[in-house]
């Protein structure tokens, strides 16, 4: 079915999210990153505040969820995570979040203490092929570090939303920002859409050997 959210951006138009939970028949990943105007996408519990995304945000937050069967993401992910969502419940979001099977990828993280977490110790590349070539729902993955870059390298990562917080952070350092040298990947526009607070969703399909063609 297709939910309506009642605000209106700027232009008019209406955002539009699409509640569909069933399988599909190729598992996409999906990853979600935030990111402020001058490229930083570290540790965003430590932005400025903007007040959360409201009614909005967290039904574009849910929507995804819903279209996803399992969550994927890296060691420093999972220590941000972790002891924030453990701590919620009672709601779409949460309740989602907390329910999912949810894979980490770590050398060192041994004896997880949230939820349905599987720790994969190995080749990330070789395992996460695996999940998508299962039967199932779309995945998510969290954060764009080592774990996405070599997923897109591999042609594993199939879809980026980007949440363009509108500001510049002016510190950090060049660990701490989207773009690594030799790190490279074509995506196409899909769709866009403003949240009421300004930020703005950027979802891009990755291309692929045929779009090239």
């Amino acid at each position: 079915m297709t939910f309506v959210i009642s605000r209106r951006r700027r232009s008019g138009a209406r955002l539009i999210v699409n509640l569909n939970r069933k399988a599909t028949a190729v598992r996409k990943i999906i990853n979600s990153t935030y990111i402020t105007l001058d490229g930083v996408i570290q540790n965003p519990q430590n932005w400025p505040s903007m007040g959360g995304f409201g009614d909005a945000g967290n039904r574009v937050q849910t929507e995804l969820l819903e279209r996803c069967d399992a969550v994927l993401m890296g060691r420093h992910t999972y220590d941000v995570f972790a002891p924030v969502w453990t701590t919620l419940s009672g709601d779409p979001l949460s309740d989602r979040m907390n329910a999912l099977p949810k894979y980490v990828v770590s050398t060192t993280l041994t004896d997880p203490q949230w939820h349905n977490t599987t720790v994969i110790d190995g080749d990330p590349v070789r395992a996460i092929r695996g999940l998508k070539e299962k039967p199932g729902m779309d995945m998510v993955q969290y954060g764009f570090g080592r774990l996405s870059r070599a997923l897109m390298a591999e042609g594993l990562l199939d879809e980026l939303r980007l949440w363009v917080h509108p500001f510049f952070l002016g510190t950090g350092t060049p660990d701490d920002l989207l773009y690594r040298s030799g790190s490279t990947g074509s995506f196409t526009l899909q769709d866009s859409a403003t949240l009421p607070d300004g930020i703005v969703i950027l979802t891009l399909a990755a291309k692929t050997e045929r779009d090239a063609q």
